[in-house]
């Protein structure tokens, strides 16, 4: 029975849907669902995956790609007391297997083409096309009675993994709901803003930074199944979006697409960008050639919903690097290596307080331990905050170079190289060295003709010289996971 004081993630959707019940809720595909049928259908998934022999807390992962039949079955394990695990959709072998034991998933809501990848032993329940799958099973309305509160976990988000194997933040309903308020206050969410969602669903940007919030405030939304440029464009100029979130390297991909110079793009008003850092000189090309375009910077982790910091349109002039300041329900500070709080523009660790915090990692407790510790989360981000409050990434923590005994923030490197106009993507680590401890390395996606020398003197023309690449290496393209982050670690193994 759902507590008298809940506000539970599902019951956002409820709540929308008794205010604005025949206002189209979510499309996809040829598929159109109001907020009335929206809601009846989680219930309805809701009883059909509870009857699968689970009991309230079991784990459910979902293993497919975008879809309407994904939203629902996230909330329908909300709704049912069930702890939903996303699954990155590319992942396959030892790393699917890692995640599904590590959770203890008891079944697996998986696309029919996914479902031979599940490890064998493990029940599956195919989330849509076809006869017994969970979307047929809609057609069949079915009362639930809500069963999460608003202390229960109700998802464990992976982290990445760019630099260890990942692990399962325990989100409950409330630090959930406590994430959407400050979405919509930060972002400007409105009901008559049109978004598409394109990113992976099972990440937690897309799914609890915009498609949850946009729902609770009744706007109309469009799920792709992938940020494909021409449907996009297609989209804004039929009227059918006019917001869009995306890490810089669809970003980076929409602005070199052919057709973003000859489209009309004029109804694209708001721009959501994050996951990882934006080059400064990219995000002044889109500017000059969507003036009228508002950016909004988003930046976090999966600990804290995701999302911490925003910069927001009026606040980029001037401080294009920054990641903005926190969010209604964040708290942060910048602290030293012994968890002091370090003067305005010094470098250091960006720790938190907030409801929007996780209650630790899965099964994991020494590693719940190290990131809580003195009252503070600490995020592993290396960051320096100005005397207004605004914060700016420097790097991650372990991704600082140690080169001569002098430490150089990786993405200094990076900005200066994506000035020149020949690089297309840049990603910059420390290699071992005999000499320099760690000797700065650039790998570079070129998009133009360009050699090692010519980089390296760029480079020094604004840089000191002991920050300049020692070496540049040319790759047809960056390790990334799905969510857009530049794997470092893969580009050091691989290179060391």
């Amino acid at each position: 029975m759902e507590e008298v004081r809940s506000s539970t993630v599902d019951g956002i959707v409820r709540r929308s849907a008794r205010r604005t019940p025949d206002r189209t809720a979510v499309r996809y595909a040829d598929r159109a669902w109001s907020y009335a049928e929206l809601d009846a259908a989680v219930s309805t998934a809701a009883a059909v995956i509870a009857s699968q022999g689970l009991s309230k807390g079991d784990r459910v992962a979902t293993y497919g790609h975008n879809s309407d039949a994904y939203l629902i079955a996230f909330l329908a394990c909300a709704r049912a007391g069930l702890i939903h695990v996303p699954v990155n959709q590319h992942l396959t072998g030892a790393d699917l297997a890692y995640i599904l034991e590590q959770s203890g998933a008891a079944l697996v809501l998986a696309d029919p083409a996914l479902a031979e990848r599940v490890p064998g032993g493990l029940p599956v329940l195919p989330l849509r096309d076809g006869e017994g799958s969970l979307l047929a099973a809609l057609a069949e309305p079915l009362p639930y009675e809500p069963d999460g509160e608003r202390r229960d976990v109700v998802q464990l988000l992976y982290t990445s993994g760019t630099t260890a194997q990942p692990k399962g933040a325990m989100m409950t309903h409330r630090a959930l709901v406590h994430e959407y308020v400050s979405a919509i206050t930060a972002l400007d969410l409105r009901e008559s803003d049109r978004p598409v969602h394109s990113l992976p669903l099972y990440h937690s940007a897309q799914m609890h930074v915009f498609l949850l919030p946009y729902l609770a405030v009744g706007a109309e939304n469009t799920i792709l199944d992938a940020p494909d440029a021409g449907r996009i464009f297609d989209l804004v100029e039929a009227g059918r979006a006019d917001s869009l979130f995306a890490p810089p390297t669809v970003w980076i991909g929409l602005a070199g697409h052919p057709e973003f110079a000859t489209r009309d793009l004029s109804g694209l008003r708001k721009a959501y960008y994050g996951a990882s850092i934006m080059p400064v000189p990219v995000l002044e090309r889109l500017r000059e050639r969507l003036p009228g375009l508002a950016f909004y910077n988003c930046f976090g982790q999966s600990e804290i919903g995701p999302l911490a910091t925003v910069l927001g349109p009026e606040e980029h002039e001037g401080r294009m690097d920054s990641c903005g300041r926190p969010v209604l329900f964040v708290e942060a500070k910048v602290v030293d290596e012994s968890g002091e709080e370090v003067p305005d523009g010094t470098a250091g660790e960006v720790v938190y307080r907030s409801p929007q915090l996780c209650e630790g990692y899965w099964d994991k407790p020494a590693e719940t331990e190290e990131a809580f510790r003195d009252g503070w989360f600490h995020s592993g981000d290396l960051a320096v905050r100005d005397s207004e409050g605004y914060f700016t990434v420097v790097d991650r923590v372990k991704d600082v170079i140690n080169s001569g005994g002098v430490l150089i923030a990786s993405r200094q490197v990076e900005d200066a190289l994506y000035t020149h106009p020949a690089v297309a993507e840049a990603a910059v680590v420390g290699l071992p060295d005999e000499r320099w401890i760690e000797a700065v390395t650039a790998f570079v996606v070129r998009r133009d003709t360009v050699d090692e020398a010519q980089l390296i003197d760029h480079a020094r023309q604004l840089l000191a010289h002991f920050k300049a690449p020692k070496r540049v290496l040319f790759v047809d393209e960056l390790p990334r996971n799905a969510s857009g982050k530049i794997l470092k670690r893969e580009l050091r193994e691989r290179f060391a």
